[in-house]
């Protein structure tokens, strides 16, 4: 489920996280209050993913008033299990900790942004080497933080999965020697910390991750990686103000109070400004509206069995007659015959062996 969309975004939940960290080192909002992404209707809102680059910032400032060592060690204390939504689980609940951890790194998109960040493991006998991946240059301090938090995180969640602390074997970490190291040595267990190593990796011993999670319960790792599959296929990526105004406006058509002067409110600008950047990207509020109106009506024609007059009312026509010339307008049919086109698409979508539209 994962798809080129979300690249370049990580979930609302780490960014909250990265939020929450620059106010405990006491960052000034106005460095990063701006940044896509965090307005509250898109940062408490787990299906939006902020644009990477917002985290990213964050983190920056945060290190200009801490060490990054210090980041990292504060961002592992306040992710309690949860923070990452059905991510966390499909490891605390897994028949075994490095089940679960498979699990995680399959579905590590959830989390970070895919296309720079991987999770990685190897297994080598009596030890099991758990690789944040992470291409950044070894001296940049906001990735360094992120890398030594990415091993805690690791960590704490395989050692809830176990119901008691795991200690590793070795940390290694593709960061340039901090003059202090203290605050990582208590977050991971161990003084064994190797720096400027050519990755970033927590190793285990492998008897440890192999031993069965005390509460697992048969199946429900299936049903949680069905539920990460959703998580991936809901998500709203915001890469840029166009995808933040259309989750304003698709939040304010829910709740039928789609008009210019209430979306400008939710985004904080006059409507005047509001016009002004939707023609700045080539697009007006009417030409905006009406591609919402056309694909909900679009959806609910082949998903539901709604009559035409309940499909009006709800999309926002004065009736059936308006949303009949609506239809016509966009694709030269009927919104009778638009529904039973799409339906015999899905029925011919879903013949085993068939081919999409043949």
């Amino acid at each position: 489920m994962v798809s080129h969309e979300h690249q370049g975004t990580t979930s609302s939940a780490l960014t909250r996280l990265s939020v929450s960290s620059a106010r405990l080192f006491d960052v000034p909002p106005k460095g990063y209050a701006h940044l896509l992404g965090l307005a509250p209707e898109h940062l408490n809102d787990d299906l939006c993913r902020t644009p990477a680059a917002t985290g990213i910032r964050i983190a920056e400032l945060t290190t200009v008033h801490t060490p990054w060592t210090e980041l990292s060690v504060a961002l592992a204390q306040q992710s309690d299990p949860g923070t990452f939504g059905v991510w966390d689980y499909l490891i605390t609940s897994a028949p075994t900790p490095l089940e679960g951890l498979r699990d995680a790194a399959t579905y590590i998109a959830i989390v970070a942004d895919s296309s720079t960040d991987a999770l990685r493991i190897t297994e080598d006998g009596a030890h099991v080497t758990i690789s944040h991946v992470n291409q950044a240059d070894l001296t940049y301090e906001a990735a360094c933080a992120i890398r030594g938090y990415a091993l805690g995180l690791y960590q704490r969640r395989l050692s809830e999965a176990a119901q008691r602390r795991l200690v590793p074997v070795r940390v290694t970490l593709a960061a340039k020697a901090p003059r202090r190291h203290e605050a990582l040595a208590e977050l991971y267990g161990t003084r064994t910390i190797d720096f400027e190593a050519p990755d970033t990796s927590i190793t285990f011993l492998a008897s440890e991750l192999n031993t069965p999670t005390p509460h697992a319960q048969p199946g429900l790792s299936a049903v949680l990686r069905r539920h990460a599959e959703q998580t991936l296929a809901t998500a709203i990526p915001l890469h840029d103000w166009l995808d933040l105004f259309r989750t304003a406006l698709a939040s304010a058509h829910e709740e039928a109070a789609a008009t210019l002067a209430a979306v400008a409110r939710r985004m904080a600008v006059s409507t005047r400004t509001l016009q002004r950047r939707l023609d700045e990207h080539g697009t007006t509020w009417n030409n905006e509206v009406e591609s919402l109106r056309r694909a909900r009506i679009t959806r609910l024609l082949h998903d539901t069995d709604l009559g035409i007059d309940a499909i009006a009312a709800r999309s926002g026509y004065a009736d059936a007659r308006a949303l009949r010339r609506a239809v016509h307008r966009w694709y030269g049919t009927t919104p009778a015959a638009l529904r039973r086109s799409g339906r015999a698409t899905d029925r011919r979508v879903s013949v085993p062996g068939a081919t999409l539209g043949a």
